[in-house]
C-alpha cells in the first residue's frame, strides 16, 4: 500500500494540467492525513486564506485511518491522472 502511495505521490509531480482548486485540497488532504494522521495544529489567522483552506480540508479529514486515507488518496490520484496527465 505505501509503495502505491508513493508512485501516486510521484505521480502528481508529472501532471501537466493543475488540477481545479478543490481537487488540490482533497490531495492535500488526503496526503496529510496518509503521512501525519489527524490535524494537531493550530487554524491558521484570519487573512491566510490559502491556509485556512488547506488547515479545513485536513480536519475534515480527522478520524480517518492512515491506510483508508492512502486508498483515497490513489483512487484520486489515478482519477485525474486522466485529465490532467
Amino acid at each position: 500500500m505505501e509503495q502505491k502511495f508513493n508512485e501516486a505521490a510521484e505521480k502528481v509531480k508529472s501532471f501537466t494540467k493543475r488540477p481545479s482548486d478543490s481537487e488540490l485540497l482533497e490531495l492535500y488532504a488526503l496526503f496529510k492525513q496518509a503521512t501525519v494522521g489527524d490535524n494537531e495544529t493550530e487554524k491558521p489567522g484570519m487573512f491566510d486564506l490559502k491556509g485556512k483552506a488547506k488547515w479545513q480540508a485536513w480536519t475534515d479529514r480527522k478520524g480517518v485511518a492512515k491506510d483508508a486515507a492512502m486508498e483515497a488518496y490513489i483512487k484520486l490520484v489515478d482519477e485525474l491522472s486522466a485529465k490532467c496527465a
